[in-house]
């Protein structure tokens, strides 16, 4: 009896470690930016986000003066989704004393309903207000799951 218990418990943790929670990493680099973000979701019900990070350079050289480079926590994620396939991520920059007051968004859309895929593709769109002039990029991005 304990000799079935044992095979069952090995069996129901090795069930646990195939439902691990999801990780997703996205990047883009065109002539605008560069980036990559890394997130995790729990993969019990709600997908709660257990980790993000991110970074970015920007490439415009009038903008890269206030937001040329930047390292995201997850602080920055202030929008995220990720169900059957699809991923909204957005992250917002409220700058600080650095910016001049000027504000970063950044907004990934990807995958679609219904077919989950280690790799996928998408699109983000980029915006800085609050700065000398609005500036606003967006472009293809890629992505997959770890």
């Amino acid at each position: 009896m304990w000799r079935g218990m044992i095979v069952l418990a090995g069996l129901l943790v090795q069930a646990g470690i195939a439902h691990a929670d999801s990780r997703f990493f996205c990047s883009a680099d065109d002539k605008q930016a560069r980036f990559t973000l890394e997130s995790g979701f729990e993969s019990e019900a709600g997908h709660r986000l257990n980790h993000f990070r991110g970074a970015l350079v920007i490439k415009d050289a009038a903008q890269a003066t206030v937001f040329g480079k930047r390292v995201f926590e997850s602080q920055h994620l202030t929008n995220h989704w990720s169900r059957d396939g699809d991923l909204l991520l957005e992250v917002f920059d409220g700058g600080s004393d650095d910016t001049g007051g000027a504000t970063l968004d950044l907004v990934v859309v990807a995958g679609e309903r219904g077919k989950a895929a280690a790799n996928f593709s998408g699109t983000y769109s980029l915006t800085i207000a609050g700065g000398s002039e609005p500036y606003a990029a967006q472009g293809k991005v890629s992505c997959g799951t770890k």
